[in-house]
């Protein structure tokens, strides 16, 4: 898999993630565990040194911040629609910065 499919397979996941959250997350709550697991292998096995200068720094504050966001899913949100909109927002961010991927 190349280092562009799966960084748009995990902006893929954080729009579903998030879809799920804001809908209803203690309904979907095992669903969401699923694919955080699923993202965060994703996740491990992306090469920094595959990855364009230019994108570096984005995927380096993603890391940091997903880290905290699943810990939060795991655990269940303060906020579900608050979490929700913020995993929306790094897929639709990792969609359009995953361009500068030849």
């Amino acid at each position: 898999m190349t280092t562009k499919a799966k960084i748009l397979d995990i902006a893929m996941n954080l729009n579903r993630i998030g879809n799920w959250a804001a809908d209803d997350y203690p309904g979907k709550k095992e669903r969401i565990k699923t694919f955080l697991a699923s993202t965060s292998n994703y996740l491990d096995s992306l090469k920094s040194d595959c990855l364009p200068p230019s994108l570096k720094g984005t995927i380096k504050t993603f890391v940091s911040e997903y880290r905290q966001l699943e810990n939060e899913g795991l655990n269940g949100p303060k906020d579900n629609l608050l979490w929700a909109e913020k995993m929306m927002t790094w897929g639709n961010i990792l969609t359009h910065r995953s361009r500068l991927i030849g």
